[in-house]
């Protein structure tokens, strides 16, 4: 065994028992980014020595944070960012079985004693963690015991729950013991994917895709995400070559990011072999009446006549609008004076979040320096006169800024 190196990590003060406060859930999240940079930093140079720190990170974790209110989502959502990659990081380290041994020890002792989930993903890769399949399958054993004397007293109608149970079917698919795993899972006391994820894994560690796929579609319990069994169908047709059956089955569904931009990008990378062009067309007409909101992505594609249809076609936030209209000042003018109308337009209909004085001031005055420079701004502005005088947004706000502009 190769001999540790001391090392003094930062996060170790910041993770003291009892840490942090009720209140403190934004110094928490900032803290756990922290201390997941410096764990990588260190990864990149010794694995090992990353791995230590992750797991230090993850013993410290629910003590520092037990009395943390949670309630808004962040806090969960920085540990599950930070243990994918903190697990991954002790999955990867080349660490000898002794040492191995060591930190599964560790690592299951914080397991248990985490209070509200904290380190679930952990124990859903826990046959990873193992290092080998010999070691999985040791863990499996102990594990196996305990998941079946649950199943059964909850069929019997007692509520019977472990924490390991994840655990123990992750070391079965680990270690190779697939017909084994799904023979367990027939034994549940009800459908749930979060179970029947790792049956998909074994059927396709099988070379059983079909299986899988069918598998997968009735594994959907009372509270389980669609969207999860459907990325994983659609990731079976793709490692088997059925792009154009994958897209056209799941592409459009299971990828939706933050924004719509995002979600174009994601399955632009994901189906390189698809035309982007084609792509977002299919996007627009998935989301009828909501054309509007594919504008920045048309845009960002230099699809300009596009864009400017998508403006007009159906609402689309003021604020974008505007940006685009200065962005497109000088070098195309016409695709601004269009995007500047769709803006004023949208104001006067009552579109906007938070729409101030300033914003139908910003889409009035990029239509004007436009129109200038196309030689129409008579016919631009008797335009927006007709735009203002038929404002239906809250409070008159357009009529109020523009009038003293359009003589009304």
């Amino acid at each position: 065994m190769r001999k540790t190196k001391i090392h003094k990590w930062i996060f170790t003060s910041r993770f003291r028992t009892n840490a942090y406060s009720w209140k403190a859930s934004k110094l928490a999240c900032k803290r756990i980014k922290e201390a997941v940079s410096e764990i990588k930093k260190a990864a990149r140079k010794d694995p090992e020595l990353g791995a230590e720190g992750s797991i230090k990170f993850m013993e410290k974790l629910w003590p520092a944070l037990q009395h943390v209110d949670s309630s808004s989502g962040a806090l969960g959502t920085a540990v599950y960012n930070a243990m994918e990659v903190l697990v991954d990081v002790v999955i990867k380290a080349p660490a000898d079985e002794k040492t191995r041994e060591k930190w599964l020890d560790r690592l299951w002792d914080a397991f248990n004693e985490d209070g509200v989930g904290f380190l679930d993903k952990l124990g859903e890769h826990w046959g990873e963690v193992c290092g080998s399949t010999q070691t999985a399958s040791r863990w499996a054993d102990e594990l196996l015991p305990i998941v079946h004397r649950c199943w059964e007293e909850a069929r019997h109608g007692s509520y019977s729950y472990f924490s390991g149970t994840g655990a123990c079917l992750s070391c079965l698919l680990s270690s190779g013991r697939h017909q084994e795993l799904l023979d367990l899972l027939e034994l549940a006391p009800h459908i749930s994917w979060h179970y029947r994820k790792y049956g998909v894994q074994a059927l396709v560690a099988m070379g059983k895709k079909g299986d899988a796929i069918k598998y997968a579609k009735a594994s959907c319990g009372l509270n389980d995400s669609q969207i999860a069994i459907d990325l994983a169908c659609e990731k079976i047709l793709l490692s088997s070559g059925l792009y154009e059956e994958a897209y056209q089955l799941y592409a459009l569904i299971v990828n939706r990011g933050g924004t719509n931009l995002a979600t174009f990008r994601s399955i632009v990378k994901k189906y390189p072999m698809k035309d982007p062009h084609e792509i977002l067309q299919d996007l627009i007409e998935s989301m009828p009446g909501e054309e509007g909101k594919w504008f920045a992505t048309a845009k960002s594609l230099g699809l300009l006549p596009l864009a400017l249809k998508l403006a007009h076609q159906s609402p689309c936030e003021p604020k974008t609008l505007n940006r685009a209209a200065g962005d497109y000042l000088d070098k195309n003018p016409k695709f601004a004076l269009g995007v500047a109308i769709a803006s004023l337009h949208w104001l006067a209909e009552g579109w906007g979040y938070e729409v101030t004085g300033s914003d139908v001031f910003a889409a009035y005055d990029y239509a004007m320096k436009a129109a200038e420079s196309l030689g129409v701004t008579d016919q631009v502005k008797a335009d927006i006169v007709k735009i203002v005088s038929a404002d239906k947004s809250p409070g008159i706000l357009i009529r109020d800024v523009l009038g003293r502009q359009l003589d009304l």
